[in-house]
C-alpha cells in the first residue's frame, strides 16, 4: 500500500517535519512493505518556512524585534528569483514570549518583527511576499508593521508593484464578537477586562487601516488572523489565500493524494476548528475526491487530543482518529514525550490496519 504521511504541526511540541519524521518510523515498523510519502504540512501558522524549506528555496536568517521588542532570530524563504515565504510566528509567535502569556504581553506583544522581515524580503528583490499567519502572541492589528515599514503611505509605496499574499485558513474579522480580541485574546493571555481594551483599540485602529486601503475592512474575511495582522495586509493590497491551500500547491500535494491508498495527517488538537479549513480537512476533501482506483483514499487521523465524538468522526468521513494521550497514558507524557509517544502510536495504528483500507 502508499501511505501519504502529511501532518499539520502539534503545536508547540512537534513541528510538522518532525511529526511527519516520527509517523514514518512508527508506520514502517509495523508496515515495513508499504511505500511511505512524507510530506509535511502548514495552514500558514507555526511550522510554514520550515515545511515549505524542507521542499525549495533558500533559507535566510535575520535578526528582527520579538513581540516584546527584544530581538530574535527569525527564519523566512526564498524561493528563487523573487518569491519570498515569511512566518508571522517567527517573529512575533506565542513561543517568543520567553514565558506565559498574561494581560500585560497580551496588551504589548507586536508585529514590528514582522515588518522588519517583509522590508528584509524587499531589499532582496521579492517581488510576491507570502506572509503565513497563524500563532502569534499580537492583537495589534498590523500597527507594528505597518511602522516598521515606515507608517502607511510610505509602506504602501514601498508594496507597489508587489504581490502580497495574506496566507490564512482563519476567516475571523477584526473586531466584534468574532473578532482577533474576542476569540483569539484569551488564548494570548487577555482577561476579560484585556479584551474589551484589545477590542477598542482595534476599533479605533480599523478606521485608520480603512483610511488607508480606501474601504472598510473590519469585518473581511481574515483581517482578524494573526491577532489583526491580517487586516493590515489587506490595508496593503494584499490578498487573502488559504494557508493550507498554498503549502498543497506549491509542494503538489494533489498528485501524492491522487497516488495514496491512505492518507495519515493530524495535528494537536483534533477539533472542530480542524473541520473548518485547517489542513486535516484539506487534506480529507482531496483525499475524498481523488484517492487512488477512484474510490478515494482513506483518511486516518493522529493527534495529541481527539475533542470530537465518534459521530462527528464519522460525519467528517475521516475514517479513523487516534490520540497520543491514550496510549502515553497521560497529557503530561504525551506533551513531554511528544516524538516518541506519536512513533508509538504510529506503529500501533499501522500495526491493526488491514488491506481493507486498500
Amino acid at each position: 500500500m502508499r501511505i501519504l504521511i502529511a501532518p499539520d504541526s502539534f503545536g508547540d511540541t512537534m513541528s510538522a517535519v518532525v511529526a511527519a519524521q516520527a509517523i514514518a518510523r512508527g508506520w514502517s515498523a509495523a508496515r515495513p512493505e508499504d511505500e511511505l510519502v512524507v510530506a509535511p504540512q502548514s495552514d500558514g501558522g507555526p511550522g510554514f518556512v520550515d515545511v515549505l524549506a524542507s521542499r525549495f528555496g533558500t533559507v535566510i536568517t535575520e535578526s528582527v524585534s520579538g513581540p516584546l521588542g527584544a530581538g530574535v532570530t527569525a527564519r523566512w524563504l526564498l524561493d528563487e528569483p523573487s518569491t519570498a515565504y515569511i512566518e508571522c510566528a517567527q517573529a512575533c509567535g506565542l513561543h517568543q514570549l520567553g514565558g506565559t502569556p498574561t494581560p500585560r504581553t497580551a496588551m504589548t506583544a507586536d508585529t514590528r518583527g514582522v515588518g522588519e522581515l517583509v522590508a528584509a524580503a524587499l531589499a532582496r528583490g521579492a517581488g510576491r511576499i507570502v506572509v503565513g499567519l497563524g500563532g502569534s502572541a499580537t492583537t495589534d492589528g498590523g500597527r507594528g508593521l505597518l511602522e516598521a515599514l515606515g507608517g502607511g503611505d510610505r509602506a504602501r509605496e514601498r508594496l507597489r508593484g508587489v504581490e502580497l499574499v495574506a496566507a490564512s485558513d482563519v476567516a475571523n474579522p477584526l473586531v466584534g464578537p468574532l473578532g482577533a480580541a474576542a476569540v483569539f485574546g484569551p488564548q494570548k493571555g487577555a482577561d476579560p477586562d484585556t479584551v474589551t481594551l484589545l477590542e477598542g483599540r482595534l476599533a479605533d485602529w480599523s478606521r485608520v487601516l480603512g483610511e488607508l486601503a480606501g474601504r472598510d475592512i473590519a469585518h473581511e474575511p481574515g483581517a482578524g488572523a494573526a491577532g489583526g495582522l491580517g487586516a493590515a495586509l489587506l490595508a496593503l493590497g494584499g490578498t487573502r489565500v488559504s494557508g493550507a491551500g498554498v503549502v498543497a500547491e506549491v509542494t503538489g500535494l494533489a498528485a501524492e493524494v491522487a497516488g495514496a491508498d491512505v492518507v495519515v495527517t493530524g495535528e494537536g488538537k483534533f477539533d472542530t476548528q480542524t473541520l473548518q479549513g485547517k489542513v486535516v480537512s484539506a487534506l480529507h476533501s482531496a483525499a475524498s475526491s481523488v484517492g487512488a482506483r477512484g474510490a478515494g483514499a482513506a483518511t486516518i487521523v493522529l493527534a495529541g487530543q481527539v475533542a470530537l465524538r465518534p459521530d462527528e468522526i464519522a460525519a467528517a468521513g475521516v475514517a479513523a482518529a487516534h490520540a497520543i494521550v491514550d496510549i502515553a497514558g497521560s497529557v503530561e507524557v504525551a506533551m513531554g514525550d511528544a516524538e516518541n509517544q506519536l512513533v508509538a502510536l504510529a506503529e500501533s495504528v499501522a500495526s491493526g490496519l488491514g488491506d481493507a483500507h486498500r
